[in-house]
């Protein structure tokens, strides 16, 4: 799947909520909110609960804040605040959307209210941990502060998910969630996140479903197809899970209709938290290929950027037999720490010149004395006319003492020819 360059664009983030957030409330029976999560059934989760029910694993929820209702009793075992209006636990709903952390704790973890009544989690025997942030503002630190602070925190308490239904409206991130996501892939952690939503003005993916090795969830509707306003497309989307028609509970305790994004993460966070209690020898790789690698293939191409992988399905994800890996499937072409290096690094200004300085350059040290060789006082280019030492071994020598031989040769017949003369005139 290709990571996405950064693009440089002012980002807002919101909860990846659709057009309905709070519908009209269900019976709290159980033949009237059991048959409601028509999910459990339709994406094999039912059936992957034969095997396990996420029993543990710890699923960190950042977001609003996870109230204290009947369903989630017992399920939340930690928990802070990092928007500093919120409760230090992280219980109280905070900012924008208030209810919105108790929603997808519920749909993720939620189990019941006893007897087969109320609203049950895909993962209902999994943990939670409830990371407060808040959005629209009134806080201390901003929105982007804190889910970098949340990730941490999250990491640091234990988790092996994380799960993120926010979105934002560009495809970059701030600059203070790389080391915080590194953080978390360097300690194995799957961290699973919202697409958006067209019905709330994300059309394309937007961060942190951007970011490379982020497990990135679009939605679906009640049929299993794309769905419109609760869903959008990118060429980083994972898998696909129903995000339309979700059955929820409020902070009130009440049951309700609810659509988005936001519902299809905990779905596949929840999913996520399957596969590690049934298989807890897998790293992280290993357990996002076995989830895409066991959805069902939907489009073309695969993986495409309407569906992903394809449609979630939980039973496969937790009983097939799947070849494993040895990175993440969802980090290419590069991971996050080689996006950093390509796109943050090349985004640095040049390092300045250094300035000149006043000192005084330190004197070079002082060489050894040597014995003055005469040719030194002899000028340049009359020592550049002197033969060269090969020379004058290589050639003039030879030269010379042949010179020499014959000089002899010649004088020995000079006194021969002028001997014998003497003798004829004798």
């Amino acid at each position: 799947m290709t990571a996405i360059p950064a693009r440089r664009a002012g980002a807002t983030l919101a909860l990846a909520v659709g057009l309905t957030l709070v519908a009209t409330p269900v019976p709290a029976s159980a033949d009237g909110v059991r048959d409601l999560e028509y999910w459990l059934d339709d994406y094999g989760i039912s059936a992957a609960w034969d095997v396990t029910r996420g029993a543990g694993v710890t699923v960190a929820v950042i977001d609003s804040g996870i109230a204290e209702i009947p369903e989630l009793a017992g399920v939340v075992t930690g928990g802070v605040d990092e928007s500093g209006i919120g409760s230090p636990d992280g219980r109280t709903p905070v900012g924008e959307g208030a209810e919105h952390g108790t929603l997808v704790g519920s749909i993720l973890a939620g189990r019941g209210t006893g007897g087969g009544d109320g609203v049950i989690g895909v993962a209902p025997e999994a943990d939670l941990l409830s990371v407060s942030v808040a959005f629209g503002g009134g806080t201390a630190e901003t929105v982007e502060d804190q889910i970098a602070a949340a990730v941490r925190w999250s990491v640091d308490q234990g988790a092996s998910v994380i799960n993120m239904s926010l979105t934002t409206n560009t495809l970059d991130w701030p600059e203070s969630w790389d080391d915080a996501f590194l953080y978390a892939f360097e300690h194995d952690v799957v961290v699973v996140a919202a697409a958006g939503n067209r019905g709330s003005g994300t059309i394309e993916v937007g961060a942190p479903a951007t970011i490379p090795g982020v497990v990135a969830v679009a939605g679906l509707d009640r049929a299993g197809d794309a769905s419109f306003d609760a869903s959008s497309q990118g060429i980083t989307l994972a898998v696909a899970a129903p995000s339309e028609e979700l059955l929820g509970v409020t902070p009130e305790g009440s049951p309700v209709y609810w659509s988005g994004t936001s519902g299809a993460a905990p779905i596949v966070a929840g999913i996520v938290a399957l596969i590690r209690a049934a298989h807890p020898e897998l790293d992280a790789d290993n357990v996002i290929n076995r989830l895409v690698r066991t959805a069902t293939p939907r489009g073309d191409p695969v993986p495409g950027p309407i569906y992903g992988y394809g449609l979630v399905d939980a039973a496969e994800a937790v009983t097939a037999d799947v070849a494993p890996v040895t990175s993440n499937p969802l980090a290419v072409p590069y991971d996050l720490e080689e996006w950093i290096r390509l796109y943050r690094l090349a985004d640095e200004p040049a390092p300045a010149a250094p300035e000149e300085s006043e000192t005084p350059a330190a004197a070079p040290p002082e060489a050894t004395a040597t014995p003055a060789d005469p040719l030194d006082l002899v000028p340049g280019w009359v020592r550049r006319a002197l033969p060269r030492t090969s020379l004058l071994t290589d050639a003039l020598l030879p030269l010379g003492v042949l010179g020499g031989f014959g000089m002899l040769l010649a004088a020995g017949i000079v006194g021969a020819v002028r001997a014998a003369r003497r003798r004829g005139r004798t």
